[in-house]
């Protein structure tokens, strides 16, 4: 367990540099952005990959037992996450105009549909922890960051973010147990 925690803490905690005020601070005693960036990307690379082994090796614990008969508002709940996801990486459309950082919103929901079916505490750790993160996070630019300015509103975006995100959960609901392990059957 201990891999997986100090896994979540080097991907998480420079994530939250913003929200502590920590990140021009830290940025300002690198001799460039470009190295702040360098190191910065390496340490939450090195965060993700001790996540992935940590949650590997970690011990099953079971902690509660998620409802089976309400796993699928888990599946319901994944519906928008793509689209979020694809919307917060395309040029500026409606939805990304209006929540200012989609992805963030995506991870949180993500995070959320997750810890709903997961009981053991591997997994609280780590679905928690990107829920918290991202509901943090989320309200953090929604309260810091102002509306974009564009002239027109491209609706089209939204709609190609919607048809491809609805083509990738998909994708990922019938191949779910190949990439990750554990097979969704409705």
């Amino acid at each position: 367990m201990t891999v997986l925690i100090l896994g979540l803490i080097l991907f998480l905690l420079p994530h939250t540099l913003r929200e502590f005020g920590l990140r021009e601070a830290l940025a300002g005693r690198f001799p460039s952005h470009g190295a702040y960036k360098g190191v910065y990307s390496l340490i939450a690379l090195l965060g993700l990959a001790l996540i992935i082994w940590g949650k590997s090796i970690a011990p099953f614990v079971m902690v509660w037992e998620p409802p089976f008969g309400l796993r699928n508002f888990s599946h319901f709940l994944m519906i928008p996450v793509f689209w979020l996801l694809l919307a917060g990486s395309m040029p500026m459309s409606g939805l990304r105009r209006q929540l200012r950082n989609p992805m963030v919103l995506a991870v949180t929901l993500w995070g959320a549909a997750h810890l709903w079916t997961n009981g053991d505490l591997a997994s609280m750790l780590l679905f928690g922890g990107f829920t918290l993160w991202g509901a943090i996070k989320f309200f953090s630019l929604w309260r810091n960051t102002a509306v974009p300015a564009y002239r027109f509103r491209m609706a089209s975006w939204d709609i190609v973010s919607g048809l491809l995100g609805l083509v990738i959960y998909w994708a990922v609901f019938i191949f779910h147990g190949d990439l990750f392990g554990v097979g969704l059957v409705l």
